[in-house]
């Protein structure tokens, strides 16, 4: 390998975080930091890595889709019996991290996990295109299979099952929502002295707010 990895690193200069800057409430924080992402036209801005645990301890992690926000959480979407969804399931707690390398941003939630009603997810799922509503059914997300053609095989015999009729949501497929107790802010600033701003929900369901060291 020609590179260093231990040479890699970037300074980050293009803005900073204070607390005069930001709203009281990170719902409004975060529309704020997304809205500018989705204007600065970056690449899936709503990908995020989702970490989850075994009611082991033992973690996992892996990129997947924001769907949907509000003062409620964050809400993802999944195959039930997946891995990322028995571990929920088991153990309803999960962090999320969103990484906009554009602007230099990150933004770290941890909090509970809840499913969502039916009826959301059968509202989100009707608006999924045609072959992601049918490969919702042919893959048996997680499991091991022996090859491509075995998917392939299963996702022609949905087609023919639901042709010409509208393909319903999986009992086993829906929306996770985690529901954070902490929210934090970070700016990347010059020589790694970054700027980290904390959520923190109190009991009676307000923020407090604090500056981290980087």
């Amino acid at each position: 390998m020609d590179t260093n990895i231990a040479d890699l690193r970037k300074d980050y200069t293009l803005q900073d975080l204070n607390e005069k800057q930001i709203d009281p409430n990170p719902f409004i924080q975060f529309k704020i930091w997304f809205g500018q992402s989705l204007a600065a036209q970056l690449p899936e801005p709503n990908a995020m890595t989702l970490a989850t645990c075994t009611s082991e301890g033992q973690p996992s992690a892996r990129m997947v889709l924001l769907k949907d926000f509000d003062e409620r959480g964050f809400v993802l979407f999944t195959n039930y019996n997946s891995q990322k969804g028995q571990e929920l399931t088991v153990n309803p707690h999960a962090a999320l991290v969103f990484w906009w390398a554009e602007l230099e941003r990150q933004v770290r939630i941890v909090g509970t996990v809840e499913k969502i009603s039916a009826a959301e997810s059968d509202n989100y799922f009707e608006i999924r295109p045609a072959y992601s509503r049918l490969g919702a059914w042919a893959s048996n997300q997680s499991e091991i299979i022996a090859n491509r053609e075995i998917l392939e095989l299963q996702l022609q015999e949905f087609q023919r099952k639901y042709e010409n009729q509208e393909v319903p949501r999986p009992p086993h497929w829906g929306g996770f929502r985690v529901i954070p107790q902490k929210i934090e802010f970070w700016q990347g600033r010059s020589s790694r002295l970054h700027d980290r701003l904390l959520y923190t929900r109190v009991d009676d369901g307000s923020w407090e707010i604090e500056r981290l060291s980087p």
